[in-house]
C-alpha cells in the first residue's frame, strides 16, 4: 500500500554542483535544486516545512555535505531524501564517487564517495524510510568500467529505501543545451507537478519510476535505474495531480465519494502531519472552503475550515475538526481514525511528548549555513 510521508518526520538533503574547477560546467544544476527544494515544501508534493529542506550548492568539500546528510538521518524518524545532480565518477575500484567543484578526474581524494553517504544511511539514520535519487554523469573512460561492473543501482541500494538513478551509462548529454533542467530532473519535476494520466491516486516510487523510464526513453534519453529494498517503492513523492477531481463536486458524498483515496490518519506521526494530512482531504475532496462550509450544515464557517488547516496546535476539541471531515465526505470509520489520532497527538502534548527529538533539532546550528544563494550561469553541454 502506497504511502505519503508525515512531514513533520521527514528530511530531504538536496546537493548538487553545477561549478567544476577541472570538469564541464552544468549550470542546470542550479535550477534543479532551486525547483525540487521549492516542490517538496510545497502543495503539489510533500508539504515539507521549509526548514526539514536542506539544500547544499557547490559544496567546498566532502564534509559541506556530510555534516548536513548526518543531522537530517539523526532527525528523521519517518523518510529521509537524499538527492545529488551533478558529474559522477568511478574510481579505480569501480566505485561511485561524486564530483564536488574542485574534483579531479585522476584524484579520487577530490571527490566525495558514494559509499560515504550510504554508511550514513545503513548505520546512522533513524529514518523507516529512505529515497535516494542521483542524477550522475560519467566520463568515456567510466562508462567502459561500469559496463563490466555492477550498475549504478546496485552500487548505491541501502536496505530499507528506493534508488532511482539517472542511468547507468550517458551516451547523451543530461543537459541539452537550451534546457531549463537537466533531462532526469526536469522529467521528475513534470511528473509531480502535473501527475501522471491514468496513473495512480498516490505518486509512489515505484509509479514514477515507471513513468520516468517511458517518458525518458522516448526522448532519446538515458534510461533510468532503480532499486527497491523492503517496499521502498510504496513510498510516495505527492499525489497524482491528473486523477484529482478537476472540478467541485456538486453531489453529496455517496458511495463513490468513500472509495476516494482519503490520507490516511494512521501515518500520522506529528502535529505537522497531521494539519498535512487534513488539508490534503479537502484537496482529494474537490470541494471549495465555501462548499466544505456549506455541508457542514453550518457548524463551520468558510474562516474556520480555512484557519483549521493552517494551525500549528492542536484544537482543544474534536467537534470542529469531524464536522470537517464528514462535510468533505471522509467515511465514518476514518472519522473514528483521525479522531484516535487526534487523542494520542493531545495525550503526547500533555505529557511533553508532542514534539519529537527530530523538531527540536529541525534548524542549523549557530554559525553553520548549508545552502547557498543560486547563481546564474550561461548553458553549456553537460556529458
Amino acid at each position: 500500500m502506497s504511502v505519503l510521508p508525515d512531514p513533520g518526520a521527514s528530511r530531504a538533503v538536496l546537493v548538487g554542483t553545477s561549478r567544476y574547477e577541472h570538469l564541464e560546467q552544468l549550470p542546470a544544476v542550479a535550477n534543479n535544486l532551486q525547483a525540487l527544494a521549492d516542490l517538496l515544501r510545497g502543495p503539489q508534493s510533500l508539504r515539507l516545512p521549509p526548514q526539514h529542506v536542506t539544500v547544499v550548492e557547490n559544496p567546498i568539500d566532502p564534509h559541506t555535505v556530510m555534516d548536513p546528510v548526518r543531522r537530517a538521518a539523526a532527525d528523521a524518524t519517518d523518510t529521509l531524501l537524499i538527492y545529488f545532480a551533478g558529474h559522477g565518477l568511478v574510481d579505480p575500484h569501480d566505485a561511485l564517487s561524486l564530483a564536488l567543484p574542485r574534483t579531479q578526474a585522476d584524484r579520487v581524494e577530490t571527490s566525495l564517495p558514494y559509499d560515504w553517504l550510504r554508511q550514513v544511511l545503513l548505520l546512522d539514520s533513524r529514518a523507516e524510510r529512505h529515497i535516494v535519487l542521483l542524477d550522475c554523469c560519467y566520463s568515456g573512460l567510466a562508462l567502459g568500467r561500469m559496463n563490466a561492473s555492477p550498475g549504478l543501482a546496485d552500487q548505491a541500494a541501502v536496505e530499507g529505501s528506493f534508488l532511482l538513478a539517472a542511468a547507468a551509462e550517458t551516451r547523451t548529454a543530461l543537459a541539452p543545451v537550451g534546457d531549463t533542467y537537466t533531462a532526469f530532473t526536469g522529467a521528475l519535476l513534470d511528473t509531480l507537478r502535473h501527475g501522471i494520466a491514468g496513473g495512480p491516486a498516490l505518486l509512489d516510487m515505484g509509479a514514477v519510476y515507471r513513468h520516468l523510464r517511458l517518458t525518458l526513453e522516448a526522448r532519446g534519453c538515458p534510461v533510468p535505474q532503480a532499486r527497491d529494498r523492503n517496499s521502498g517503492a510504496q513510498v510516495a513523492l505527492g499525489r497524482n495531480h491528473a486523477d484529482l477531481p478537476a472540478n467541485p463536486i456538486a453531489a453529496p458524498p455517496d458511495a463513490q465519494t468513500a472509495q476516494r483515496p482519503w490520507p490516511d490518519p494512521c501515518g500520522v506521526r506529528t502535529v505537522t502531519g497531521f494539519f498535512t494530512a487534513l488539508a490534503d482531504v479537502r484537496v482529494v475532496s474537490g470541494l471549495a472552503q465555501q462548499e466544505v462550509s456549506r455541508r457542514s450544515a453550518g457548524r463551520i464557517s468558510t474562516s474556520t475550515v480555512g484557519s483549521l488547516v493552517n494551525r500549528t496546535m492542536l484544537p482543544t476539541t474534536w467537534a470542529a475538526t469531524g464536522s470537517y471531515l464528514a462535510a468533505c465526505g471522509v467515511p465514518e470509520n476514518q472519522i473514528t481514525q483521525w479522531q484516535a489520532v487526534w487523542q494520542r497527538l493531545r495525550e503526547e502534548a500533555v505529557s511533553g511528548d508532542a514534539t519529537p527529538p527530530a523538531d527540536r533539532r529541525s534548524l542549523p546550528e549557530k554559525g553553520k549555513v548549508w545552502q547557498r544563494p543560486f547563481t546564474a550561469f550561461r548553458r553549456k553541454r553537460g556529458h
